[in-house]
């Protein structure tokens, strides 16, 4: 499966919310400096007084824009917004515009974004305490959809109660100008291609699968593929946290959108307000870590799937732990021999069965679900775990495909140079990423291959996110989160000038509001109060 398309974020596998990193060049996240190459020299350059410069590194560190809006962006943080009803009761939508270029910011060229809010439910307009922005991760995952399935109905009456909800889709994404690369039937092609090569033949097979999807991105999406990176889409919420009257941002990001909400603090430290970064990426890592990382998470994951599974009679992978991996394995290479019927034309391939699996691992909830599609796929129907690779795709009954994954691979290869570049690259490191993970190793190893084919390069490079001067960041991190490991959480934490890490010992994707007490009530009163829980608090 194309690493590219890994990182799903809160919720179960078929929630509201997207996935996040991974192979493309980074897929995964790391800090980005969006022209990182670039970015510093023209932070400096001449016309910087006019435009802000682009934010970029220095000495492997996110460097702050100037506080002052350059007089070339005034319009942008001028607007007004015209809100209008949408989608579910109580919900308002508007359109925000920013500038593709913001080095060179040209109104015929300006992006227009999707922005949604539900009202805070209070009766005590006194007690507002303004706008909550909220990311559920990627990148490429809708974050107006998430705020009208999930955020703004089910995050804690409390918050919703003191706090305008609100969401922008990023640029690039769902309703804000998407990427786009291929089309339906060419992303069922795609998405089944195989990605353990075990001859030339194979090998260039998904060359070929991995070139034509960077050539479609360039060819339907054109200049608008130069200009999704993380620091472009972090300037976006300024504007947008300007057209909204906030002085400062009040945000929750989990997965990708914790690097996104920690971009933001690193270029604009002074108008940081009360951030939670859930599920936290490591900026400071190189495409290759984040996705060997990424492989020994989802590892750690399985192993506590099929510890669970093996207490449960109706465990399709048997009663002993350490022989689960095996017995999947084993399927996978069946299914690699022969595709597995579903009973409609699509078959269950490796490369799908492989994603169906890693989608149930965000999250407990689905553990049931991939039992019973397991147990299935092993009597020689596919078909149940063929919908839990879709959802992780977001494909819905008709084959039709959210630009999720467009967007995705689109943003990871510009934030950071691929992992690799050849399959000769791949194959020196299969053994790392074996060892890593007996079970996935050598998929995710070839999904990291993805952005070696990318057309536009990378303007983004590994750095830390100090952001000096920010208020207090809290940032939450699971301990067998299998997307995000708790190492990376912990990183970040320790780059961020005032950041404060908030443990939480358990399984799956993110934790807040997934069923902790401890967690959602230290989260809670950090919104409600500005008060960051005590240094070292851990929840289970």
């Amino acid at each position: 499966m194309d690493s590219s398309r890994l990182l799903r974020t809160s919720g179960t596998v078929i929630a509201t919310a997207a996935l996040l990193i991974s192979g493309c060049a980074l897929g995964n996240t790391s800090p980005r400096a969006t022209a990182a190459a670039r970015a510093y020299e023209a932070s400096k350059a001449d016309d910087a007084s006019d435009t802000g410069g682009a934010g970029g590194t220095s000495n492997g560190t996110l460097a702050p824009l100037p506080a002052a809006i350059p007089p070339a962006l005034q319009r942008y943080y001028a607007q007004k917004l015209a809100w209008r009803p949408c989608g579910t009761s109580g919900f308002e939508c508007a359109t925000l515009k920013a500038p593709l270029d913001y080095d060179h910011p040209r109104e015929a060229d300006d992006l227009k974004l999707a922005v949604s809010r539900k009202k805070a439910t209070g009766a005590d307009h006194a007690k507002r305490l303004g706008s909550l922005m909220v990311n559920p991760g990627g990148p490429g995952g809708s974050a107006v959809g998430y705020l009208q399935h999930y955020a703004a109905i089910g995050y804690p009456a409390a918050v919703r109660a003191h706090y305008d909800m609100v969401a922008m889709d990023p640029r690039g994404v769902a309703g804000s100008e998407p990427v786009t690369c291929l089309s339906d039937p060419e992303m069922d092609h795609y998405t089944e291609v195989d990605q353990t090569p075990d001859d030339p033949t194979e090998t260039a097979e998904l060359v070929a699968s991995y070139t034509k999807f960077a050539q479609g991105c360039a060819s339907r999406s054109g200049k608008l593929l130069n200009h999704v990176s993380t620091i472009e889409a972090a300037r976006d919420m300024d504007v947008l946290r300007a057209a909204l009257d906030d002085d400062k941002l009040t945000y929750v990001g989990a997965s990708y959108g914790t690097f996104l909400g920690a971009t933001y603090a690193g270029l604009y430290p002074s108008r940081v307000g009360r951030l939670v970064l859930d599920g936290a990426l490591d900026p400071a890592l190189n495409a290759e870590q984040v996705n060997r990382d990424q492989t020994a998470g989802f590892q750690t994951a399985f192993a506590s799937f099929a510890g669970d599974c093996a207490r449960r009679k109706d465990c399709p992978l048997g009663t002993d732990p350490a022989g689960a991996g095996e017995r999947l394995s084993a399927f996978f290479k069946k299914a690699d021999a022969a595709p597995v019927a579903t009973g409609k034309p699509r078959k269950l391939t490796e490369s799908l069965a492989t994603t169906g699996v890693i989608s149930a691992m965000y999250d407990e909830a689905a553990w049931g679900m991939l039992r019973t599609a397991l147990k299935a796929a092993f009597a020689g129907d596919g078909g149940p775990l063929l919908k839990l690779s879709d959802a992780y795709y977001e494909r819905d009954g008709h084959g039709a495909y959210a630009n999720l994954m467009a967007a995705n691979a689109a943003v990871n290869c510009l934030d950071l140079p691929p992992a690799f570049r050849s399959p000769t690259e791949v194959r020196a490191a299969e053994p790392a990423f074996r060892k890593a993970s007996p079970v996935f190793g050598t998929s995710l190893a070839w999904a990291a291959l993805t952005c070696g084919y990318w057309t536009v390069p990378a303007t983004g490079t590994p750095h830390r996110i100090p952001a000096a001067g920010a208020a207090p960041i809290l940032v939450v991190g699971t301990t067998r989160d299998p997307a995000t490991p708790y190492g990376w959480a912990r990183s970040l934490a320790s780059q961020l000038s005032s950041g404060r890490l908030l443990t939480y010992e358990g399984d799956g994707h993110t934790a807040y509001t997934r069923g902790s007490a401890c967690v959602d009530k230290a989260v809670n009163t950090y919104l409600l109060t500005s008060a960051a829980p005590p240094a070292g608090q851990r929840c289970s």
